[in-house]
């Protein structure tokens, strides 16, 4: 089909005279022609890329094509280095597959170049739906395995990923890293931000190659399968708007992936949580927050003498301190250095600590009580890190 799409992409360019590109309706090019000026950026970028910025798909959307029933004519923009242009929307029975692109310069085009492409245009849907089923067909086949190795039982995850494996998506004798990307926006996830994260998978998967992923999305976040170690750095990179990763540890084999997918999840919920973290957080260094993640939140309640400091901001200086002294195992040589705080002020916040709190720092399981109480409110948000970024202790 492919192959008949880069004929029709040739014979449209010999008898124009101009450079022609064939775009799905995710903007991932299929064909183009032979190209030559005018030329700009974005077309040579497009060609290299296999795929559309999302600042230029951003404004050709704004320009109506996917809105447009027949031929328009988008317009230039010099911030972004690109020409003004025709697009040719390919549809089939009312649904947009496809679009057909022309350098609108050098000279401009004719009514009746574009009446030309118009024509073939309803062929070129023609074609793209039949594609469309074929690939919706095993699309729908690898999406029930995919579900099958991340969330079926055992029994499930071995056949989901055997007939992955037989079918060729995946390698079978690598190991696998879940991702999972948690959208960072105000309000529910529609289906429209579901469709972005979507796309934003498949360019992933484009960018890396055959066999190097699979993935989901599901009602609030979108899931990637590595074959071997995750890119996260992809993901952002992909993705329209902000989102946080979280990411598993490998497992040995696909069959076996839903374990780091439980571990992805969990790291993406606290990144969510303590942006403090960054922007990208790997189970493996959660520390103890991998712990607390684990426990049913009906049985975690903080130390009663620390929610009496977390109910008045004037008291978060004594909070750091005293986590930055929990944190170093309770060295007053080493908080004093890393607060730069002299040790006569240390020791005098750490006895209001005491007063305040109701509590005894000479105590083992008070200090064990209220070091797992600071990481619960810093999880549950209850006041953000402010002595720095870095891995979780």
């Amino acid at each position: 089909m492919a192959s008949g799409l880069q004929r029709v992409v040739d014979g449209l360019a010999v008898q124009l005279g101009r450079a022609v590109m064939l775009e799905d309706r995710l903007q991932h090019v299929l064909a183009y022609s032979r190209q030559k000026e005018p030329l700009d950026d974005i077309r040579r970028d497009s060609i290299l890329r296999r795929e559309t910025t999302p600042e230029v798909r951003e404004w050709l959307r704004a320009a109506g094509i996917f809105d447009a029933q027949g031929p328009i004519r988008t317009p230039g923009a010099a911030a972004l280095g690109l020409l003004p242009r025709v697009c040719v929307p390919a549809r089939h029975g009312g649904r947009l597959l496809g679009f057909l692109w022309f350098i609108d310069a050098g000279p401009p085009m004719s009514e009746e170049e574009i009446g030309v492409v118009a024509e073939v245009a309803s062929a070129v849907g023609v074609a793209l739906f039949h594609e469309s089923l074929a690939i919706g067909l095993a699309a729908h086949r690898e999406l029930d395995a995919v579900t099958s190795v991340l969330l079926g039982t055992p029994g499930a995850a071995e056949e989901g990923a055997r007939s992955l494996i037989e079918a060729g998506s995946f390698p079978q004798s690598e190991p696998v890293t879940v991702a999972v990307a948690r959208p960072l926006l105000d309000g529910q996830v529609d289906e429209p931000l579901r469709e972005a994260m979507e796309r934003a998978l498949l360019t992933v998967r484009h960018r890396l190659g055959p066999r190097r992923t699979l993935h989901l999305v599901r009602y609030d976040h979108a899931v990637l399968i590595f074959s071997g170690a995750a890119r996260p750095e992809q993901i952002h990179a992909a993705m329209e708007f902000p989102v946080v990763v979280g990411t598993g540890e490998p497992r040995p084999r696909l069959d076996q992936a839903s374990g780091s997918y439980v571990e992805a999840a969990r790291a993406a919920e606290v990144a969510a949580r303590m942006p403090a973290l960054g922007p990208s957080a790997e189970w493996s260094r959660l520390g103890v927050y991998r712990l607390l993640t684990q426990l049913p939140p009906a049985t975690l309640k903080l130390h009663e003498g620390l929610e009496r400091l977390l109910a008045d901001e004037t008291h978060r200086p004594l909070l750091e301190t005293l986590e930055v002294y929990l944190d170093l195992a309770g060295s007053a040589h080493a908080t004093s250095e890393r607060l730069r705080l002299h040790r006569t002020s240390l020791y005098y916040r750490l006895r209001r600590v005491e007063e305040l709190a109701g509590t005894d720092l000479r105590d083992g399981g008070e200090r064990l009580t209220l070091h797992l109480s600071l990481k619960l409110a810093r999880l549950l948000g209850r006041y953000p890190r402010a002595h720095g970024r870095g891995t979780a202790t």
